[in-house]
């Protein structure tokens, strides 16, 4: 008996001290968060109100920064991340997931090893919608088919889902689409979409709803396909669904390959590879617990942000899925997405 309250107390005495060691790291220091787009988008929409709640979960409350690294639909940032950001628990990178299939692909520029890093988790899971310009005057799927126009969609670069499901539904269901990308974010689509310069985009309904509000009640953007494997509750109901319009098994299989890759790993969280497990393990529930805080939901609300978190483990399991993809599937959409 003795004995067992022996250990205990070790054990009791050993965690107390990982605590005060972690306390007093963080003290004074500040925490960064790199977001791999530019401002005004969801990206970093989503890390800005992270960054103002997560530091209390810290211990010893350091301050928070969100810093920009547009490029490349976040490769330039993922790979900072991954190549020089130190793996000391004062970095978290918010990039964009669907860059581990192109890493699948063998991509160039592709200097990352996705399985690698110490993933926290994602506020939300994306669905992407098909939005269209008023200016086109079309304010519908058939009505689009019907007339065969070709609409020019803004991207930011491959990797994304402004980017790849275009492609993936232009060569499974047809749509009549020509992406402009190079873009550095969904903000600066919004200003060209706005300009006239593009009159479509593949976009999140979480982004539509909280960095679009304007065009979306003035009706200057029109929602006409759900590019997804099942609806959203918050869509009216006579948006057509991706997935269901599709008419072989191979458009099924790629469709809802790429509506996962863009949709649970879309806007993930992530340490550098390296990164002390205690330290990681920490973070990881810091952000968990952020994203229950009530301050933060409050906020996240007012924003009209959707927080359904997924975890760090869901985010690994669902990265290394994309190793374990079929080869022949793998091959036709490093085709459709070159």
């Amino acid at each position: 008996m003795i004995r067992i309250t022996l250990f205990s107390t070790l054990a009791i005495f050993l965690s107390w001290g990982s605590s005060l060691a972690q306390e007093n790291f963080y003290r004074g220091k500040t925490v960064r968060i790199i977001v791999g787009l530019a401002p005004g988008g969801g990206f970093d929409t989503y890390s800005r109100l992270i960054a103002r709640h997560i530091g209390k979960h810290i211990p010893g409350n350091p301050a928070v920064l969100v810093d920009n690294m547009p490029g490349a639909a976040s490769l330039l940032a993922t790979n900072h991340l991954y190549k020089v950001a130190k793996p000391d628990g004062l970095t978290i990178g918010n990039f964009v997931g669907g860059l581990v299939m192109h890493q699948r692909f063998g991509a160039p520029g592709v200097d990352f090893d996705g399985v690698k890093f110490e993933y926290l988790g994602a506020p939300a899971q994306d669905n992407f919608m098909i939005g269209l310009a008023k200016s086109t005057g079309i304010t519908s799927l058939e009505q689009w088919m019907r007339s065969g126009t070709v609409i020019k969609f803004g991207g930011v670069s491959p990797g994304g889902g402004t980017d790849d499901l275009p492609k993936v539904l232009k060569a499974t269901l047809g749509l009549p689409l020509q992406l402009v990308t190079g873009y550095k974010g969904t903000g600066p689509i919004r200003l060209a979409f706005n300009a006239g310069e593009v009159q479509g985009i593949s976009n999140s309904w979480e982004s539509f709803k909280s960095t679009w509000p304007n065009e979306m009640e003035k009706g200057e953007v029109t929602i006409v396909l759900q590019a997804t494997v099942k609806a959203h509750p918050e869509v009216p109901k006579n948006i057509p669904v991706a997935y269901d319009l599709a008419k072989t098994d191979e458009a099924r299989r790629l469709i809802r390959t790429q509506a996962v890759v863009n949709g649970v790993t879309n806007r993930v969280y992530a340490l550098p590879p390296r990164t002390p497990k205690d330290r990681a393990a920490l973070l990881r529930n810091a952000f968990d617990a952020t994203l229950k805080d009530a301050e933060f939901l409050a906020d996240a609300q007012r924003a009209r942000l959707d927080i359904n978190p997924i975890s760090g483990t869901e985010i690994e399991n669902e990265v290394k899925s994309i190793f374990r993809l079929e080869q022949p599937l793998v091959d036709k959409l490093k085709e459709i997405l070159k």
